[in-house]
C-alpha cells in the first residue's frame, strides 16, 4: 500500500471508515492469517466499523502477523517475566512506526527540541528487541540534548541531569518503567516540575499494585500533581497518553471500541466496561485490528483503562485497575 502516508492526515470519522474498510481489504488479501481468521467467523465483506473482525492479541504469540510479499527488517518482542512466551511483532517498513509514535508524542507531550527525556527502562533495556526502547531511543536523540537519555541504576543521576536541564530552560520528562519509578520515588528527590510519565508493570520485581495505588505513592514521592501514562504495545504502532486526567487521548488514525467481554463479536454502548478492541492504521503491513484483551470504558473524554482479563496474561503496559 503505497499511499499509507495519507493515514496520518485523517481529518474526520469519514476519513478514518473510509481508510480502515480500505485497510482491511488489503490485510484480507495479504496478511493471510488474518484472512483465516476472518473467514473462519464468516466475514469478508464488512461495510463498517463495527463488522470489522478483530484477530485476537495472543496470534503474535503463535503465528507470523505480516504481509505475505513482505520480509521483516526486524522484530519486535514483547516483554514479560521468565518463561512467559513473547509476542513477536515483525517490522517490515520501520518508518510507518516512526511516523506514528513521533507525530503522537509531540501532539500530546509537546515538542521534542524543547525537552530533555530521560529514561528509566532496564527490564526493557534487559530483555532486548523493545518496541519501546526504539521508540524512545528515537525521542531522546530528537531532543538533541546531551542531557537526554536512558537511567539505569544510578538513580542520582537524574536529580543531576534533571537540575541542570531546568537551569537550560527544558521541560524535563521522565519516562519509565512503574518498579523503576518506585525506586526513584523511595529516593526522596523533588522533581515536583518534571513530566512523570509512566509505562509497564512490575516484571516481577515488585508486588503489583492498582494504578490509583501506585500513583499516589509516586505523587507523594516525587512531589508532583499527578502521572502521566502511556498505553502502548509490542503488537500495536501507535500510542495513546493520558495527563492529568487519566483519561486515554489517541491519535486519529487510531481508536479504541468496546465488545461484550463473554461475546466479542456483540458491540458495547459508551459508558459501559467492556473488552477493548484497538484499531491502528499504522499497522499497515501486519494487521490493524486487534482484540487486545484489556478491559476499559469510554466517556466523551476519551478511554478509561479498568484492568485485564482474568486469563489474560500479566503484560507490561497494562497495569490493573480498580
Amino acid at each position: 500500500m503505497e499511499n499509507w502516508p495519507g493515514i496520518f492526515e485523517i481529518q474526520s470519522e469519514e476519513e478514518f471508515l473510509e481508510w480502515s474498510l480500505r485497510i482491511f481489504r488489503f490485510q484480507y488479501a495479504n496478511t493471510l492469517v488474518y484472512r483465516e481468521f476472518c473467514d473462519y467467523i464468516k466475514v469478508s465483506t464488512p461495510q463498517s466499523l463495527e463488522e470489522i473482525p478483530f484477530l485476537p492479541i495472543s496470534f503474535f504469540k503463535t503465528h507470523r502477523i505480516l504481509h505475505k510479499e513482505k520480509q521483516a527488517q526486524f522484530l519486535f518482542k514483547s516483554s514479560g517475566t521468565t518463561g512467559m512466551v513473547r509476542s513477536v511483532h515483525p517490522v517490515a517498513h520501520p518508518e510507518i512506526y516512526e511516523e506514528s509514535f513521533l507525530r503522537t508524542y509531540e501532539d500530546q507531550i509537546g515538542p521534542l527540541k524543547e525537552q530533555v527525556i530521560l529514561a528509566l527502562l532496564p527490564s526493557y533495556l534487559e530483555q532486548g528487541e523493545s518496541s519501546l526502547v526504539y521508540m524512545v531511543d528515537r525521542l531522546v536523540k530528537e531532543t538533541q540534548s546531551e542531557l537526554s537519555g536512558f537511567v539505569l541504576h544510578e538513580l542520582k543521576e537524574v536529580k543531576l541531569r534533571y537540575e541542570a536541564a531546568l537551569s537550560s530552560g527544558k521541560k524535563v520528562v521522565i519516562f519509565g518503567v512503574s518498579y523503576a519509578l518506585l525506586d526513584l520515588a523511595e529516593q526522596g528527590i523533588d522533581l515536583s516540575q518534571a513530566v512523570i510519565l509512566e509505562t509497564g508493570g512490575m516484571k516481577g520485581r515488585r508486588k503489583e499494585l492498582t494504578k490509583k495505588e501506585l500513583h499516589e505513592v509516586l505523587k507523594s514521592g516525587l512531589g508532583v500533581s499527578f502521572i502521566a501514562s502511556e498505553y502502548g504495545m509490542t503488537e500495536l504502532f501507535s500510542q495513546a497518553y493520558a495527563l492529568s486526567d487519566g483519561v486515554f487521548q489517541f491519535p486519529k488514525w487510531m481508536k479504541a471500541t468496546l465488545v461484550e467481554v463473554n461475546d466479542p463479536l456483540s458491540p458495547l454502548t459508551k459508558e459501559k466496561t467492556g473488552a477493548i478492541n484497538i484499531i491502528d492504521l499504522a499497522n499497515v503491513y501486519s494487521c490493524s485490528f486487534i482484540a487486545t484483551q484489556d478491559l476499559g470504558r469510554i466517556s466523551p473524554k476519551g478511554l478509561e483503562l479498568m484492568g485485564r482479563f482474568d486469563f489474560a496474561d500479566t503484560r507490561g503496559c497494562n497495569l490493573m485497575v480498580q
